[in-house]
């Protein structure tokens, strides 16, 4: 009976261990992006540490910068990563989300684009410009013109809320025409410059070299990991965050063979 119980025991200690391994095995975690290289950079740099740790990963994309958001707040995934804080915050607030960042990741910034000039000196008076319509980056789109000399802000508002009724000059008189952020690089062939958001310009295969002027992203505008704020303290948020700041995904984002070497890195990873 000894030797029975003995055994007894051994068999329910192995099933445990078992279940247990089965159990992390089977945790999925599923990953929204827009179009872009997020995907890629989860692919090469995240996935494999949280495959290590027993976790299976998938990513679900999205056209666009609206549904992630949402689809994370309904639970459909449980992560995202497309999206910089300002941003965040601001859609969080309208739609009523509890949603929060976990930590900033190497991000392609917004550059103006021309297939009709070589340089900004060769915009002509009246010259279309296409930016983003979501409110936080066409303040993004609308600095990045400041920064190119093309256009000053008034200096009494907040530049991060900045809107085209905030334009105090605009010596080459641009058409600053608005559209949905995705659609930024169809419009290069008829308008001189679009200021496009890194992530869509590398969707639509072009250089990021080729930027006429490349922004000079502040923290708050490099892109993160957003989980459900329930979820912050969660074993995979934590998980997520320890994949992040491992030497395994430094090394993919420093590797000369992928696009990741070129993007503006956050304060934690240049204090490494």
């Amino acid at each position: 009976m000894k030797k029975i119980s003995v055994l007894l025991v051994s068999i329910i200690t192995i099933l445990g261990i078992l279940t247990g391994c089965a159990s992390k095995e089977s945790k999925t975690i599923i990953f929204g992006v827009a179009p872009g290289p997020y995907g890629d950079m989860i692919v090469k740099g995240i996935k494999p540490g949280l495959e290590k740790k027993g976790y299976k990963v998938e990513i679900k994309e999205f056209s666009d910068y609206v549904q992630p958001n949402l689809a994370l707040a309904n639970k459909e995934i449980d992560a995202n990563l497309f999206q910089h804080l300002v941003y965040l915050n601001k859609f969080a607030e309208d739609h009523g989300l509890e949603l929060s960042p976990v930590i900033n990741v190497p991000t392609a910034a917004v550059g103006l684009y021309s297939k009709k000039v070589q340089s900004i000196d060769e915009l002509s008076d009246g010259a279309e410009v296409t930016i983003a319509n979501d409110p936080t980056n066409l303040a993004r789109a609308l600095r990045l013109l400041e920064q190119a000399g093309l256009i000053t802000l008034n200096k009494d508002i907040d530049p991060s809320k900045a809107s085209e009724k905030d334009i105090e000059s605009n010596p080459k008189n641009l058409k600053i025409t608005p559209v949905e952020a995705a659609q930024l690089p169809r419009t290069l062939d008829s308008v001189d410059l679009a200021a496009i958001n890194g992530n869509y310009a590398i969707s639509a295969g072009i250089d990021l070299s080729t930027a006429l002027v490349m922004e000079e992203l502040q923290e708050e505008y490099k892109n993160l990991v957003a989980v459900r704020t329930e979820d912050i303290n969660s074993q995979f948020v934590k998980d997520i965050k320890e994949v992040v700041e491992s030497e395994e995904f430094r090394e993919v984002i420093e590797n000369p063979d992928y696009m990741f070497k070129a993007f503006q890195k956050p304060a934690w990873f240049l204090q490494q």
